[in-house]
């Protein structure tokens, strides 16, 4: 998740329980039977009423030491650096004055929608962790815990859909008993063209009763469209995940205080998919304890899913490493339709960083990870037998990039927490609107959005090469800023089933005064392609940014898809929150994904702007129906032709 977590309530138990696990041993891992557990379609929704409503945020969203909100260590050093490394001296890239690849672009799914979802029944979240999936004439967007189809002329087709009902669960919080409903986090989006299918799928923690307090269970939730038309109907599968020897999981040895037994948590889950398989990465931590343990791979059979039966075999593939070190965002390859690997009966890759440790490894590396499973075709069989590798190899140097900064501007909700003499019904002082006393600080200032650590972004595979990119530091015109690395490496399995590669091109993405955030790469089978990310700085309001690859693997101009209107304004930006210092949420992930010659993205940017006057009339932080009193962020959907 790499966000604040949800807190919710324990699902129905019926959806935990009767899971046929059969059990296989085979080269990287055991293949398990799961059962349908439910069915949904789109629904028609009402919205929420737009004021504050107490408890606004999840319970125990903003602890220090709650699930996603740290990197927890891993061990080992593998070919980490010794020392560290510089950060890249980049020169700017230019900045096009038009967008000539651009087709249609349009706003997604926002703040607002968010949060008033499914009746209000919802809470405020930040940053939105974007999924997107294109196809049969069809875009299918998610963010935190809503989901929205369009058709590709940018028309929605239907209302927001809270995930939790979609997905089986009651209402994130019930705004009339007070009841939790279950913790849905991190969706990802995948569209299979062999099979006309559209994939969705959530990590989910179980919770106690109707309490916020977690219980240990933990699913990944896969939701398959019954047919090409994701505005039908969907079949899901609950996958048990706690990895703790429960409900047919392995037993990782997780644990609740660095000794005690306990449960495992799958975080930030990733999909990508090759012509058999679509594969759903996790970075696994103790759910209750201090350690991080390795990336996991679940494993799925396209053919299978898309035919949605009575039961699916997962495969999972468990605690991958790489030189040393425990694997970490290690995200699995999409490709355009027909362009996948077929070395050793077929083979997805996958790429990662190693340089997301600061202690170890100083935030800097100059290796890149490069991981295969072979053998996919058996995913069609019923005995599954996958094989695992991985290597590093040499890349150019990435550093953990700095907080972005952003062009001045108003911050209502920064504005209101500082103000202490507007009359309100409380007493003087904006601050009451949102607050009980104790009185916070009022020295809030317009924040910092996070750019990102050094973690692989997204990964693509077509025409044998492997793109990936990711956030890194950057020196552009002698200012120390947030920019992008991106690599196109040159991947295959040698005789004795060892994956081997080279990076055969690389580079970096900067923009002097400005920042660079949250890449996503995609590249179409004609061999041209298209980095997604937002602009920030002192020249842009957070903006929807791409750069078009070329056929020759080129990257080009920076072009700004939508300019953003006004700073992000929410509430993990300010210490009254979160505590000091702030951390300003901003992207998680992006997306960029192909359809046929187009290349859709999707990325997060700041759609309105308002004063702190306009800000309180009518409906607090409504802003004329524009945003909520709690945040403003937006997201952006384009169609390039590059």
């Amino acid at each position: 998740m790499k966000r604040f977590l949800n807190r919710g309530a324990l699902p129905p138990f019926a959806l935990l329980v009767g899971i046929l696990v059969v059990a296989s041993a085979n080269a990287a891992g055991t293949t398990r039977q799961i059962p349908a557990g439910a069915t949904s379609s789109m629904r028609a929704d009402s919205p929420g009423t737009d004021q504050l409503q107490y408890p606004e945020l999840m319970p125990d969203a903003l602890a220090s030491d709650a699930p996603g909100n740290f990197n927890r260590p891993r061990h080992g050093r593998g070919k980490l650096p010794k020392h560290p490394l510089d950060t890249p001296i980049v020169p700017t890239s230019l900045l096009a004055g038009g967008n000539p690849e651009l087709s249609l672009s349009f706003d997604g799914l926002n703040h607002r929608q968010q949060r008033l979802a499914n009746g209000g029944n919802q809470f405020s979240i930040e940053p939105p962790d974007q999924a997107l999936c294109v196809g049969n004439g069809f875009v299918v967007e998610a963010t935190n815990s809503v989901l929205r189809v369009f058709d590709t002329n940018g028309t929605a087709l239907t209302a927001v859909q809270a995930l939790n009902p979609f997905f089986g669960y009651a209402a994130a919080i019930n705004r009339t008993t007070g009841a939790f409903g279950a913790d849905v986090i991190d969706p990802i989006c995948h569209y299979d063209p062999d099979n006309n299918r559209f994939v969705v799928a959530i990590t989910t923690l179980h919770h106690v009763g109707t309490t916020g307090d977690f219980n240990g269970k933990n699913t990944i939730d896969v939701a398959v469209s019954n047919t090409g038309d994701p505005t039908g109907s969907w079949t899901i599968y609950y996958i048990p995940a706690q990895n703790d020897g429960t409900d047919g999981t392995p037993d990782h040895g997780c644990t609740l205080d660095g000794a005690t037994p306990g449960p495992c948590f799958q975080d930030y889950p990733h999909i990508g998919a090759d012509r058999n398989g679509i594969y759903i990465t996790t970075n696994e931590y103790d759910l209750f304890g201090p350690n991080f343990n390795a990336s996991q791979v679940f494993a799925l059979s396209k053919a299978q899913l898309a035919a949605h039966p009575a039961s699916i075999s997962v495969t999972l593939v468990e605690n991958l490493h790489v030189d040393g070190l425990p694997g970490f965002t290690v995200w699995p390859a999409t490709s355009p339709v027909g362009n996948y690997s077929s070395e050793r009966n077929d083979t997805e890759y996958f790429l990662s960083t190693i340089a997301d440790v600061c202690p170890l490894a100083y935030c800097t590396a100059r290796r890149i990870g490069l991981f295969a499973v072979t053998n996919t075709a058996s995913l069609n069989s019923t005995t599954p037998a996958l094989g695992i590798t991985s290597r590093t190899i040499n890349s150019q140097t990435y550093v953990d990039p700095p907080k972005a900064n952003q062009k001045p501007g108003d911050f209502p909700l920064g504005q209101c927490i500082n103000d202490t003499t507007i009359p309100t019904v409380f007493g003087p002082g904006c601050w009451q609107l949102l607050f009980n006393p104790p009185e916070p600080a009022h020295d809030e200032v317009e924040s910092h959005p996070d750019a990102s650590d050094t973690r692989m972004q997204q990964t693509w595979y077509a025409n044998g090469t492997l793109w990936g990119s990711a956030a890194t530091g950057v020196q552009v015109n002698g200012q120390l800023k947030a920019g992008v690395a991106w690599f196109a490496v040159s991947p295959k399995i040698n005789g004795a089933g060892k994956v081997e590669g080279q990076v055969k091109k690389q580079g970096y993405l900067a923009l002097a005064n400005n920042n660079l955030t949250y890449p996503a790469i995609a590249v179409g089978a004609n061999g041209r392609g298209v980095i997604a990310f937002t602009v920030v700085g002192g020249d842009h309001y957070p903006s929807a940014g791409y750069a078009p690859i070329n056929a020759s693997g080129s990257v080009g101009a920076i072009h700004v898809a939508a300019e953003g209107l006004g700073p992000t304004d929410g509430f993990t930006s300010y210490k009254a929150f979160v505590g000091d210092p702030p951390r300003t949420r901003w992207g998680d992930y992006g997306a960029a994904v192909t359809d046929g010659t187009s290349i859709w993205i999707a990325s997060e940017y700041i759609a309105q702007t308002c004063t702190l006057a306009q800000y309180l009339t009518g409906a607090i932080g409504s802003c004329g129906g524009t945003r909520t009193s709690l945040g403003n962020w937006a997201t952006r959907i384009s169609e390039l032709a590059p």
